[in-house]
């Protein structure tokens, strides 16, 4: 893996990025319901800890692979201390039945429907409380000049979709609004 800065609001970060509509890569086109957070109390350290790990996402610039290339477990103490020290955290949330099997939305709509099936789950709206952790992303700053986006990752049944994209512009769109705009993400080669 190697770090790829790219930075300044507006001129190394592709306008077609903060603009365009997302690249679809997947058959199905668009997310499913999604809450997206800027509070940092809605993230669960554990629930973040398994997000790393099923994105096989390391906080590490040369992380340890096991034998099957999978990155070590990010330490929650850890975690719990990054979420705290971070300036901006975004996070986001579907419901957990949809996070798991994305294969069809419309297998996903005939199973949920029926006499007397669960047709209130699938009316209520997704929350922290009732969503699963499946987007996360965050920026640490010095509030005045400068700041760098790190984490940034989508759970891999839903990637391609724009939920990352949307992470990053409300990344972005946060630290504008504050006045920051020299910002720059750390990224892998196949990120950048």
């Amino acid at each position: 893996m190697a770090a790829v800065a790219t930075s300044a609001y507006g001129s190394c970060i592709p306008a077609n990025f903060l603009h365009s509509p997302p690249k679809i890569t997947n058959q199905i086109s668009s997310p499913p319901p999604l809450y997206i957070s800027t509070n940092p109390s809605h993230v669960n350290p554990s629930h973040l800890q398994h997000l790393y790990a099923l994105c096989n996402h390391s906080c590490h610039r040369f992380p340890n692979l096991d034998s099957y290339g999978l990155v070590e477990l990010i330490d929650v103490g850890k975690l719990r201390t990054a979420l705290s020290n971070s300036s901006v955290v975004v996070s986001v949330f579907t419901k957990p039945e949809l996070a798991n099997d994305l294969s069809s939305t419309a297998e996903v709509g005939t199973r949920s429907m029926g006499i007397g099936g669960n047709w209130i789950q699938r009316v209520m709206p997704v929350t922290p409380d009732n969503g699963k952790l499946v987007g996360f992303g965050r920026a640490v700053s010095d509030l005045g000049l400068t700041a760098s986006i790190y984490d940034v990752m989508v759970i891999p049944s839903l990637q391609g979709r724009g939920i990352g994209r949307r992470m990053v512009q409300r990344i972005i769109r946060m630290l504008t609004g504050k006045g920051v705009y020299d910002i720059s993400a750390l990224c892998s080669d196949k990120e950048g």
